[in-house]
């Protein structure tokens, strides 16, 4: 065995690589949200990649063509078309989902939605019935997840009672996707992806919230939730800045 190269363009741990099935190219996923393409023949950097915002734990790429798809902890996976060497860098493709158009207003806040977005969404969600009254309304995204159980009923004259509690659901949701978003990605547990109030640290260097790592250890799997490498110690030390600062945190918002 003969070490070719050591490729050091992220800041954070690496989760995932994979190589092209030609061999010639090598693509990694990090802690550090970034997606990195490299030259496997010359060790060089080609691109890094910042469309996600979170950790980027998956990359796989088609055994036939030059594409390749990022899977990431911010619930997306992104799908790459390699260039043909006049771009200066790879671009996502706008792929289908589920037979649907890629949806435009998912890329951006609730809070900066449009009227038209608002619009759009209502008909994902199978609430087109509603676009009308909403549009006469002139909602917003950042109106739309102030709606409540009396302006439903009052304003909007929505009488039944089980499509005013579907659409509250549904706003609920989209608050509570808003609150995610301007969490720090170092206070989130990387098992369950909420917000940690007892984070301890396991033998791998990362912490998680206390409950479900020791869920997590007490399975017959005993490697890290995030290297995927056997853990050499199942013993779970307190972090007490990180919990300080999540209680901070938390009183500021």
């Amino acid at each position: 065995m003969s070490l070719l190269y050591t490729l050091s363009a992220q800041s954070a741990p690496v989760l995932c690589c994979a190589f092209s099935f030609d061999g010639q190219l090598l693509v990694s996923g990090s802690v550090d949200k970034t997606v990195t393409v490299y030259d496997a023949n010359q060790g060089e950097l080609l691109h890094t990649l910042t469309q996600h915002d979170r950790y980027v734990t998956a990359c796989a790429f088609s055994p036939c063509m030059l594409m390749f798809a990022s899977g990431s902890m911010d619930k997306t996976v992104n799908i790459w078309r390699i260039g043909d060497g006049n771009a200066e860098a790879s671009e996502p493709l706008k792929m289908s989902v589920q037979g649907r158009k890629s949806l435009g207003y998912s890329r951006t806040l609730v809070s900066d939605w449009s009227e038209e977005d608002v619009s759009e969404w209502l008909c994902d969600e199978g609430l087109e019935a509603l676009v009308d009254a909403f549009r006469a309304h002139n909602i917003d995204g950042a109106e739309l997840i102030s709606l409540n159980t009396e302006t439903l009923t009052t304003e909007f004259n929505i009488e039944s009672v089980g499509l005013r509690g579907r659409v509250l659901r549904k706003i609920k949701d989209l608050r509570s996707s808003l609150m995610d978003s301007d969490v720090p990605d170092e206070f989130l547990c990387p098992i369950t992806r909420e917000l940690m109030k007892d984070p301890f640290i396991a033998a791998d260097g990362f912490s998680y919230e206390r409950e479900a790592m020791e869920s997590w250890i007490n399975t017959p799997n005993r490697s890290s939730p995030m290297t995927n490498l056997p853990l050499q110690t199942t013993l779970l030390t307190p972090n007490r800045g990180l919990k300080t600062a999540i209680q901070r945190w938390r009183s500021s918002h």
